[in-house]
């Protein structure tokens, strides 16, 4: 057959009839299909489809197997076929394979976070929030193999310097999605990991602590929130809070059934502890009086502090009101208040001190830990902490 009597586009009959090795394509508008025919090494006539295609940036070539066994009209069936999969965004390369873009992945990653974080905890929430705000945008409908290091700095680097903190949480939360599909197959390096570390400023704002009262302005705090008029169990998480330099989700989800008052101990759970680990209280004189008087408060719902509505206290309701009485400090910063204390009046070892706050960092900490929690030395501790309140 001579190469003036190469066809437009294919026809049965040509495909049937040609013997020229070659590359024989279907025309324009045929989606990439062409006819190789070739001789095999033993000799014989071999034809067999195959689709140029651009998949993700690239030229691939996808074979759509052998004439006859698949026809002419069976190879522009899927041919057809690859081109709506790529306009789906489905990769078509051995096996259909659908490519998340970030904001469904982002859908995954939540979900497979979910399970780990406690219940009422806002960090769904926080991070839909932050994400929605700054890589959506940009990043949301693009396929993740598809975000590149530079598309990651695009998000970051207008809020980096005036919004550190913020910044790295989104830079956190995208690597988490971006580490999913490295799992997953979708892509083999994470766009927001090392080399976005080494590629950022090191300057710029500095951390802001929260704001805490020093120690000696701690007992007028207390007696200022005690003649405010607040909402009664407000006052006394409060100031339950300061008495035991908990965490104010500790304290606000706090149950009658977690305290045992002969012991005089309160044992919060390891999934409402954000260390995952079972931590042993013990209550102070100060800490038992306002237990007694949250007595009165109690309606069936097992809460120490119930709210109105017999749920826990909002999240809001005691920043609310220490910033209502221009105190100049949050819950949290009486940690930092305690803290400051126990270094300075106190003759309890840092390991004790760490360890009130339920603080586990090093494995001399982590040891004494397993072995006891130091539970009379911290006893002793807070009953200081009660007595020079008070």
């Amino acid at each position: 057959m001579h190469m003036m009597e190469r066809p437009y586009r294919l026809s049965a009959r040509f495909v049937a009839t040609v013997e020229r090795p070659g590359r024989y394509g279907d025309g324009r508008g045929s989606g990439g299909l062409s006819l190789l025919v070739k001789h095999t090494t033993r000799g014989h006539l071999a034809k067999s489809w195959a689709q140029r295609i651009n998949i993700d940036g690239r030229q691939r070539n996808l074979g759509l197997g052998s004439w006859p066994h698949v026809s002419l009209a069976e190879a522009r069936e899927k041919c057809a076929f690859n081109l709506a999969a790529r306009r789906r965004g489905e990769l078509v390369t051995g096996r259909k394979r659908t490519v998340p873009t970030f904001e469904e992945a982002l859908e995954k990653v939540i979900a497979v976070h979910r399970a780990g974080w406690k219940d009422g905890s806002r960090q769904e929430e926080l991070w839909r929030a932050t994400l929605r705000d700054y890589a959506i945008p940009k990043l949301g409908g693009r396929p993740v193999h598809r975000i590149t290091t530079s598309d990651v700095m695009d998000v970051l680097c207008p809020i980096w310097n005036e919004k550190r903190v913020t910044a790295r949480r989104v830079r956190h939360r995208i690597s988490a999605v971006m580490r999913w599909a490295v799992a997953k197959g979708y892509r083999e390096d994470n766009p927001a990991g090392e080399a976005i570390g080494a590629a950022l400023p090191k300057n710029g704002v500095q951390v802001r602590h929260l704001p805490a009262l020093p120690y000696a302005e701690v007992a007028g705090a207390i007696e200022q929130v005690r003649r405010s008029g607040a909402y009664p169990a407000t006052v006394l998480a409060f100031e339950f809070l300061v008495l035991t330099a908990c965490r104010s989700g500790e304290v606000r989800g706090a149950l009658w059934k977690e305290i045992d008052v002969e012991a005089r101990e309160w044992r919060i759970p390891a999934e409402r502890m954000k260390t995952k680990r079972e931590h042993r209280v013990p209550l102070s004189t100060g800490g038992l009086a306002v237990l007694r008087q949250a007595r009165e408060l109690a309606d069936g719902s097992g809460l120490v502090f119930p709210s109105p509505r017999g749920r826990p206290l909002s999240e809001v309701a005691m920043p609310t009101m220490v910033r209502t009485l221009g105190i100049g400090a949050v819950p949290h910063g009486f940690r930092s208040s305690f803290r400051d204390w126990a270094a300075e009046c106190s003759d309890a070892p840092r390991e004790v001190c760490e360890l009130a706050l339920a603080h586990v960092n090093t494995n001399a900490i982590e040891a004494a830990y397993r072995r006891t929690d130091l539970f009379d030395r911290r006893r002793a501790l807070m009953e200081q902490w009660a007595s020079f309140l008070a």
